[in-house]
Order: C-alpha cells, then sequence, then structure tokens
C-alpha cells in the first residue's frame, strides 16, 4: 500500500469516526468471505458501517478525530454507526450466531474508551425505532381503552333491548 492510499484511508476513517457514536472493534479470525459478506449486509440494513483495516492506520484515525488512544493487535473489523445502539446490536447478534469465529473485543461510545461489557449493555437497549413505537403505544393507549369501553357499552344495551 502506497503513502497516498494509508493517508485517505486514514482520512476516509477519520471523517467517519468523528460523526460516529459508537465504534465496535472485533476479532474476525477464521470468518469466510460468505461470513464477512453476511454481516456487511446485516450492518447496512442497520445503519452500521463495517470495514477491516490496519491497526496502525484505524490508530491514527482515532487519535486523529479525538477519541483517545486504543491499542489494537490482532485480526480487527471494525463496525461504527451515528447512534450508539445500531453498531452494538449489530455486532453482538453477528457475536451470538458465530460464537467461535467473530468476538467483539472493545469500543468508543460517545468518545470514552468501552469494554465488552459496556458494548454487549448498550446492544440490550431498545432502538431508536422500537423507542418510538413503544411512545406511539403508549399515547395510543387511553384512545384505545376509550374505544374499547364504548364498544362494550354498546353491545350491552344491544343485548338489553334484544
Amino acid at each position: 500500500m502506497t503513502k497516498q492510499q494509508k493517508a485517505e484511508i486514514v482520512d476516509f476513517l477519520t471523517s467517519e469516526f468523528k460523526e460516529s457514536q459508537a465504534i465496535v472493534v472485533c476479532d474476525y479470525k477464521g470468518l469466510s468471505h460468505k461470513e464477512l459478506e453476511s454481516l456487511r449486509k446485516e450492518a447496512k440494513i442497520n445503519g452500521t458501517k463495517v470495514q477491516v483495516a490496519k491497526n496502525t492506520l484505524v490508530t491514527v484515525a482515532v487519535k486523529n478525530a479525538e477519541l483517545g488512544d486504543v491499542e489494537l493487535s490482532g485480526t480487527n473489523i471494525f463496525l461504527w454507526s451515528e447512534d450508539q445502539i445500531s453498531a452494538c446490536k449489530t455486532a453482538d447478534t453477528f457475536a451470538s450466531a458465530n460464537k467461535d469465529k467473530f468476538v467483539i473485543k472493545s469500543g468508543i461510545i460517545e468518545g470514552k474508551i468501552a469494554d465488552l461489557a459496556t458494548v454487549n449493555a448498550f446492544a440490550k437497549l431498545p432502538s431508536r425505532d422500537e423507542l418510538l413505537g413503544m411512545l406511539a403505544a403508549t399515547w395510543m393507549a387511553p384512545v384505545t381503552n376509550f374505544t374499547i369501553g364504548l364498544d362494550a357499552l354498546r353491545k350491552k344495551k344491544e343485548e338489553e333491548a334484544a
């Protein structure tokens, strides 16, 4: 890889990491190309980006993005997203399906180094869409209960009239 190619990768990752709220570092040793492609497809659906890059380039990009110092070693794949939950959920789901080959190592969440437990805790949180659905259900509950009550009264009046 030439110096210019390395600089382009560092610039790309730096800009991406500045905009992201969560970066998850995973070990992917032993995954086949087909399995990596399924991870990429799942990540794309969830609004998460995936990149395999040299540890030294990612370390420089993280420093340039002012996210602290990370120590990376081994074979790493990086997942990041604009919200804290998507990248964590994608990594956790894929790690559960590929226990021996895909392992979550650590992450950076909201600019702070996060360990495996923190990444897993964020993965268990409901997503933005799930939270909006819960909120809508809560707002609709009084209206729903009112209409159910009115329908029950209507049926009772019809039974009494018959």
